[in-house]
Parts: C-alpha cells; structure tokens; sequence
C-alpha cells in the first residue's frame, strides 16, 4: 500500500473565473502537502497531482465544491514515493493545446465508450482506431490495431487528420489517450469537420488498465505518465522504463546498454544530435545534481515533462 496517492482528473466546462483561482488554489494545495500541476483556462481543468491521500481528497472536494467546476471523474494511483518534485498552477489558453479556435467539447464531442465495452467497438473492421498521443508514448505502448499518426505534440493532430482520415470513407472511429483529455478534444474536432460516428475511450488507458483484466486486454506495453513513474503497466505499478537525463525520452535496459547511454549526458535518442560542447554541459549539470542529492536538497535542473496533455 502506498503512501502517496496520486490524482489525475481534467474538466472540460466553462470557467470565466479562472485566473481568480491561480492563488487560492496554490496556497492551498501548499497548505495540503501536495505537489503536481493544474492547469486552468478558460475551458476547464486538467490536473495530475499527489501527496498525503487526505489531503488529496480535500482538494478534490473544495474543487468539487465550486459552483463552475461540479463533479469531477478521477483517477487514483498510489505511490511508495512523491511522482513530482514542485507544485505549480499555471494559467493557461487551453488545458490540452490543439491550438484549433472554437473547438468545445462542451458543445459538440464524440461519443463515450466505457472500458467493458472499447474491446468489442476496436475489434470491428470497420472502426479506424486511433491512439491520438505523441510518438514516444505510442512507442512504449498502444491497443491492437491503433494508427500511430507520428505526432511530436498534440497540435500536429488536426494536420494528420487532414491528410490522413475522410468524414466520407472512414465512417467510424474511435480515439483513445492517456487520461481521456485529448481523445475527448480530438473527437471535436472531428465531428466539426464533418465525422459521424466518432468514439473515444471514457477514462482512457488508464481507466481501462485499472478496470479491464490483464487476460482480456487488447493493451500492449506500459502506458506513459507525466510524472516521475515515466510508464504504469497493466496493474497501474511503476514500469520498467525511465527518462534520459539529458534529453528525457523514456528508456529501458536495452537502451541503457547502449554505446550511446551516459548517465544525464545522453542515450540513442538524442546522442548524434549534441555537439560535444552540448556533452560538456549536461555533464556539468549532471554533477550538479549529484553533488545537490548529496547535500540533500533538489537541483533546479531536474525536470520533468509537462503534465499538460493527459
């Protein structure tokens, strides 16, 4: 059982106010324990965050508690360790950014698939499935028969669309992502461009590993996180995967093994693109770190990717 829980939760819904709560909410989540990101915008929230479990769920309810928030889904997870090293709220344009104007899943969005029912729905030929998450991620895991559209971020996704799927041959399809964020804001886009039947995964992958039995799952590989786990696998456990000092693209014992791996410098991600002056600096700030973890306090340059596209 661990000691730190875990929350990943997001809310598409009006939110006109949201730039009011960038204070109470820091000083509170300060006042928790917590650490993690929240990001607020105009259209909503969109949050992974942990800390002491009561103090989790505290925040949860005060949010809960506001008249423009209401209910909010989440996802729990629980750690022997914190997944994050500050706690931040960020004012933001978008709380996933598709950087496409007038796209609201509050209007128009596809339709909600619960886990007990996204088997049958992927297994139909006739469904284009979609895994609308960023390269690197679908590389580390993704569902049987998914299109990877090769996307570095998620605003590359409408482009891919554009060239890759047509409202009048591909009559079904279904999208998925990590927290059920993107999916949600992609199957808008599609039915404003003209898409019918559009579906996407309530929850995501990782609502469907916490309910979906191993024996009966079309999920292949570990499943990306935005946090210091860097991949969960079927039984939402720490994965055999973590992030490259230098560049943070997740790696496993095969790349560590590598002529290209050094420890904070580089791995075969992003070795032949550093000038060794480059090399020079990373090690340097490798040092750093170390000598900071010695002393016993953080380094500022130990960062992590960013929370924002769950």
């Amino acid at each position: 059982m661990g000691s730190v829980l875990i929350a990943a939760f997001y809310k598409f819904t009006p939110f006109p106010t949201f730039r009011e709560w960038q204070r109470p909410l820091l000083e509170l989540g300060q006042k928790l324990g917590l650490r993690g990101t929240v990001l607020i915008a105009d259209e909503g929230i969109n949050s992974t965050l942990a800390g002491p479990p009561e103090g989790v769920r505290q925040f949860l309810v005060f949010l809960e508690e506001q008249a423009e928030l209401g209910p909010i889904e989440r996802k729990y997870a629980e750690s022997e360790q914190m997944p994050f090293r500050r706690w931040k709220v960020r004012l933001k344009k978008e709380i996933v950014t598709l950087g496409q104007p007038g796209i609201d899943p509050n209007h128009i969005v596809g339709t909600y698939v619960d886990p007990e029912a996204w088997n049958s729905l992927i297994a139909d030929p006739e469904v284009v499935v979609v895994d609308t998450r960023n390269d690197y991620e679908v590389e580390l895991g993704t569902f049987r028969r998914a299109l990877n559209p090769n996307t570095d971020s998620f605003r590359e996704f409408p482009e891919w669309v554009r060239e890759n799927l047509d409202p009048g041959q591909h009559k079904k399809v279904a999208m998925f992502c990590t927290g059920g964020i993107r999916c949600e804001k992609a199957t808008a886009y599609l039915k404003q461009q003209g898409f019918d039947e559009v579906y996407h995964l309530k929850g995501g992958i990782l609502k469907y590993l916490e309910e979906m039995p191993a024996d009966n799952s079309l999920w292949d590989g570990e499943c990306f996180v935005f946090d210091e786990r860097v991949t969960v696998d079927h039984q939402l456990q720490r994965g055999d995967y973590e992030l490259c000092g230098g560049c943070r693209h997740p790696i496993d014992a095969e790349d560590k093994r590598s002529a290209y791996f050094e420890e904070g410098v580089s791995c075969p991600y992003c070795y032949e693109g550093l000038t060794e002056e480059k090399r020079e600096s990373r090690r340097e700030r490798h040092r750093q770190m170390q000598l900071a973890r010695q002393r016993g306090y953080e380094h500022l340059g130990a960062t992590l990717p960013p929370p924002a596209e769950m």
